[in-house]
C-alpha cells in the first residue's frame, strides 16, 4: 500500500495539514493510502492558529515513505539538520505545499527545477534560492519526483492531481464530490490575486508609474532608467523583490488590469485589450490562455460580480 507521510514543522499551517489528510487520510481511502503524520519528534506540534495537531511518529517516517508532503510553515527559517537529512535521503515523491517550499529548498532539493509557492513569499524564495526558477503565477507544477503548490486553495488542486495520477480521473473525481470543490484545475492556471508593489527602493516608485500608462508601450530600458539602474542591474533587483522579470511582471498586471475590465464594464475585447497595453484581442486571448487557461469570455462569465479572489 502507497505510505503517504506528512512532515509537519513546528507552526505548521493547519489548513495546508488539513487537505492531505482530507485527501489521502480519509476513511474512504484506506484500502489506498495509509496516511500518517509526522514531525521531528512524536507529539504535539503547534500551529499557525494556536492549537497543536498530534505527530504520530517521529522525523524517520520521512525514510519509509512513498510519498512525503511539507505543508506550509512561519516563521520561514530553516528546518533542523535532522529534517533536511531526512529530506535528502529519501527516495519518495516529494510534495510541498505553500511556503513548504522553503523547506525543499533548504534541503536542495528544488536546485534546477521549477517550483511554486504563495505568491506573497515567492519574491523571498527566488532570492534566498537562486538556483530554483520560481514561478509565482501558477497554482502547482509537477516534476515528476518532486511538486510544489500555490499557497491555500492551492493545495486542494495539488492533492486532487496527485489522487489523480494514483488512481484516475474517475476516482479523483469522486474525491472532489465528497470534499464539495472543483474536480481539476490544471497546475498552469494562475493564482487569480493582486499583488502588491514591492518595497524597494525606486521599484514602488517604478511599478506606480508603469501601472499609470500600462496602456502604453514600456521596455526594461525604460524601466530601468525611471528607477535610475542599469537594465541588468534593475532585472536582478526587480526579481529578487518580485519573483518576476519586469516583463513578466508587466504582463502580469497588464492581465490583472484586463481581468477588472472584463468583470467590471461592458467594453469589447479589443478595447479592454488595447487600454491594459496588450494591443490586440488576439494577444489578450494568447496570454490569458497561457496564464490562466482561460477566454476573455469565460472569464467575464466566471468572475462577474465576484468579489473573491
Amino acid at each position: 500500500m502507497h505510505r503517504i507521510v506528512v512532515l509537519a514543522l513546528p507552526d505548521v499551517v493547519a489548513f495546508d495539514l488539513s487537505v492531505p489528510a482530507q485527501v489521502f487520510g480519509h476513511r474512504d481511502e484506506r484500502d489506498r493510502y495509509d496516511f500518517a503524520v509526522c514531525s521531528l519528534r512524536a507529539g504535539p506540534v503547534p500551529t499557525t492558529t494556536g492549537f497543536a495537531i498530534e505527530a504520530t511518529a517521529g522525523i524517520e517516517a520521512v525514510t519509509s515513505a512513498d510519498t512525503v508532503i511539507v505543508p506550509g510553515f512561519f516563521p520561514l527559517d530553516a528546518p533542523p539538520e535532522p529534517v533536511l537529512d531526512a529530506l535528502r535521503n529519501t527516495t519518495a515523491r516529494m510534495v510541498s505545499v505553500c511556503t513548504g517550499a522553503f523547506a525543499l529548498a533548504a534541503a536542495g532539493l528544488l536546485d534546477g527545477r521549477a517550483a511554486t509557492t504563495h505568491w506573497r513569499d515567492a519574491g523571498d524564495l527566488a532570492a534566498r534560492f537562486p538556483k530554483i526558477d520560481v514561478r509565482p503565477d501558477v497554482l502547482y507544477i509537477d516534476g515528476g519526483e518532486v511538486l510544489t503548490s500555490a499557497g491555500v486553495a492551492a493545495s486542494i488542486d495539488l492533492c486532487l492531481h496527485l489522487f489523480r495520477t494514483d488512481h484516475g480521473a474517475a476516482a479523483a473525481a469522486r474525491v472532489a464530490r465528497r470534499m464539495v470543490v472543483a474536480p481539476h484545475r490544471s497546475g498552469g492556471q494562475a493564482q487569480f490575486v493582486d499583488r502588491p508593489l514591492p518595497d524597494g527602493n525606486g521599484l514602488a516608485q517604478t511599478c506606480s508609474w508603469i501601472l499609470d500608462r500600462l496602456g502604453e508601450p514600456t521596455t526594461v530600458d525604460e524601466m530601468a532608467r525611471h528607477a535610475g539602474y542599469a537594465p541588468r542591474t534593475f532585472a536582478r533587483h526587480f526579481r529578487a523583490e518580485t519573483g518576476m522579470t519586469p516583463l513578466r511582471w508587466l504582463t502580469a498586471q497588464r492581465l490583472l488590469e484586463a481581468r477588472r475590465l472584463l468583470e467590471a464594464t461592458e467594453l469589447g475585447i479589443d478595447e479592454v485589450a488595447r487600454r491594459c497595453g496588450l494591443g490586440t484581442a488576439a494577444n489578450l486571448r494568447l496570454h490569458l490562455a497561457r496564464e490562466a487557461a482561460t477566454t476573455p469570455s469565460a472569464y467575464r462569465t466566471a468572475f462577474r460580480g465576484s468579489t473573491i479572489r
